[in-house]
């Protein structure tokens, strides 16, 4: 009977070996063998951030110095100048300025002055000591302020090679005015502690 064109054709299925149904893949093989999805690559870090810079006060070379490190910058005061020596007048007259000088050094040598501490300026005549000292030769007299074993006695002319010492005791014994006010500050310069002025009290209030 001629089968219609609208009717499904049905073969007859031929007799034979059947292949083998493959099996099902487990849910493990399957993920083990299905790549899964690309994880989404997250958002670039950006770029390092550049070293902060050096401050130009902790440059070196600037010869400023930079702040302390772990706190602020502390001001340092200036050094105070150190106090100037103590001025003392003794009156006597001029005649008579470098015996009065002599009784000076001694009363400092009882109150515990080295000899080595003391240094007598005149402004007029040398002192008797330094007349006596030079008669041998300027190189023996200097050399006993090198040596520095006593008191030292020099014109107040002579002060720039007079080394400094603790007392100075200045004899004003003649000179002018003008001798007597350049004297004054020459001494006080050599004079580490104290200065002592023997002289006449109206001559020396002016130039004090």
């Amino acid at each position: 009977m001629p089968h219609s064109s609208e009717e499904p054709q049905i073969h007859p299925s031929v007799p034979g070996p059947r292949k083998p149904a493959v099996p099902a893949r487990t849910p493990q093989t399957a993920r083990a063998a299905t790549p899964g999805p690309r994880p989404t690559p997250g958002p670039r870090p950006g770029p390092r951030p550049a070293p902060p810079r050096a401050d130009r006060s902790s440059r070196p070379g600037d010869g400023r110095p930079g702040p302390a490190r772990g706190g602020t910058a502390t001001a340092v005061a200036p050094q105070s100048a150190p106090p100037a020596a103590q001025i003392q007048l003794v009156e006597t007259s001029e005649s008579s300025a470098v015996a009065t000088a002599d009784e000076t050094v001694d009363r400092l040598l009882d109150e515990g002055r080295a000899p080595s501490e003391v240094l007598v300026l005149t402004t007029g005549d040398p002192h008797p000591w330094a007349q006596h000292e030079l008669s041998f030769g300027e190189d023996a007299y200097w050399r006993q302020q090198a040596e520095g074993d006593d008191v030292f006695a020099a014109h107040a002319t002579a002060v720039g090679r007079t080394d400094s010492r603790p007392v100075v005791v200045l004899a004003v014994n003649g000179g002018t005015d003008e001798d007597v006010a350049a004297a004054l500050p020459a001494a006080l310069a050599k004079a580490g502690a104290q200065l002592v002025v023997c002289g006449e009290a109206g001559r020396l209030s002016a130039l004090l």
